[in-house]
């Protein structure tokens, strides 16, 4: 029977090989591999997997088109839900959604949905077409803020409705955090991202890089002065957050945002870059999500002897499993139950090591993790040269404060309906400049589901 068959291994680089380089770890299925790995699917009448994904990916389907060897169906399929298939393959926490759900992962292991996606997102952008959509313009302008996956999305659905979208980018390179946020070893650029918004473009949806809305032009003007009936606002969720611990201002102190910027976006890691960046023989990173594993194996790829300081127990780390896994295989150091206190420096001004107090697990909080507490008289310092801060991120208030009428939340979100409609007619918003950083899936599925309500705003009007 199908579920007795082991869930099929994906070949991926050597730890002690991958941990100096910034090439993929994993290599992905080959195609005997990737059709095996479908014959495990049971094919469910009440499929939990496509319930559970964010934006109901007809899941059995494109995996019976995987088993017959039908790559070109598989493809057609997902692309009716889902906008970057080898993006969301490689990065979407698959364990907690789809692959959480399957009947096969009750006793076993369920099938490896994200890497089969992954293949036929792959061999899409080998195999599939490269002509441009013939797509008939509807003669109504839309506007889109930022590259990043909710944006892309609402763009792909708006242009494919025959809408001319022009999306406005803050930075040099398109892709928003799959180009800044996710580093190279995890999700490559030239290969995936830059192929992938090469399909958006090819349905019609012009990009304006280097424009920062809030500066460059503002909401108003895109509205009242160049013709567009409708704005979407997907800028994610780029400002950091610090401890507000005494020492953050020293230098060598960075925020992960900043750090795997430098490295993702300006190619910090290149020998001849023009940018390089400085971890000394030992940096700490400050946090336990994905952010803080992709900074941390950055951060040893650089040559630093690399830690993870955080301040509650594995259990409750909110990094991928596959993330922290493969951080503890390249020889990341985790010191949980341990919280920051201080940065130390030396005269000069430079960090010169993190003073820590051990923690202890107490009651549940109000997200069911149980609340750590410092344990008196139990300090101690580790010595570093580098720190950086994985707190977390909140959206940037500029469009907010040069836009009227668009109101925000305490902590600094738009505030939106569930369509993506804000508190300004005609202005819609999704994914994390609404929700604070979440994943890039459920960033889709906002834009997504504010392209729609676009579509609807437009037509009534």
């Amino acid at each position: 029977m199908a579920n007795k068959i082991p869930r099929v291994p994906v070949r991926e680089q050597d730890p002690a090989v991958r941990a100096t380089n910034f090439e993929e770890v994993c290599y992905g299925y080959n195609l005997e591999e990737a059709r095996l790995e479908a014959s495990r699917c049971l094919n469910c009448k009440k499929p939990q997997c496509v319930a559970h994904c964010p934006v109901s990916v007809k899941i059995p389907d494109f995996i019976a088109k995987v088993l017959e060897g039908d790559m070109a169906a598989a493809a057609r399929i997902i692309a009716q839900d889902s906008l970057l298939p080898a993006v969301c393959g490689r990065v979407c926490p698959q364990e907690a959604q789809c692959e959480g759900s399957c009947v096969l992962g009750i006793k076993g292991e369920p099938v490896a949905i994200g890497k089969l996606e992954r293949f036929v997102g792959d061999w899409e952008l080998e195999n599939g077409s490269k002509e441009k959509a013939d797509i008939q313009s509807n003669g109504h302008k839309v506007a889109v803020i930022g590259s990043g996956p909710s944006g892309l999305a609402c763009a792909a659905d708006l242009a494919k409705l025959g809408y001319e979208v022009t999306v406005f980018e803050a930075l040099h390179k398109l892709g928003g955090v799959l180009q800044y946020g996710i580093p190279e070893f995890r999700l490559p650029k030239d290969k995936v991202v830059s192929r992938e918004i090469d399909k958006v473009s090819r349905l019609g949806v012009k990009f304006e890089r280097d424009t920062i809305v809030g500066r460059t032009v503002t909401i108003d003007d895109l509205m009242d002065n160049e013709g567009f009936e409708a704005v979407f606002i997907g800028s994610g969720a780029g400002l950091p957050k610090f401890m507000g611990i005494p020492g953050e201002n020293l230098n060598g102190v960075f925020s992960a945002n900043e750090f795997l910027t430098r490295n993702n976006l300006m190619k910090a890691y290149e020998e001849d870059s023009d940018t390089p960046c400085y971890v000394g023989e030992r940096s700490v990173v400050v946090g336990g999500g994905n952010v803080a594993m992709d900074a941390v194996r950055t951060a040893k790829r650089l040559g630093a002897d690399a830690y993870i300081v955080y301040r509650r127990s594995e259990q409750e780390l909110p990094a991928r499993q596959e993330e922290v896994h493969h951080a503890k295989e390249e020889g990341i150091n985790f010191r949980m139950l341990t919280n920051p206190i201080e940065i130390l420096g030396n005269e000069e001004g430079w960090v010169t090591g993190i003073r820590c107090i051990r923690m202890e697990l107490g009651e549940p909080d109000e997200s069911g993790r149980r609340s750590p507490k410092a344990v008196p008289g139990s300090e101690f310092e580790i010595p570093c040269d580098t720190v950086i801060m994985s707190l977390g991120t909140s959206p940037n208030p500029l469009l907010a404060s040069t836009t009227e009428g668009l109101q925000t939340t305490r902590w600094g979100g738009l505030i939106a309906n569930d369509e993506g409609a804000t508190t300004r007619e005609g202005v819609f918003a999704g994914g994390d400049a609404v929700t604070g950083a979440a994943t890039v899936i459920l960033a889709m599925g906002a834009g997504r589901k504010a392209a729609a309500a676009i579509d609807e705003y437009i037509r009534n009007k």
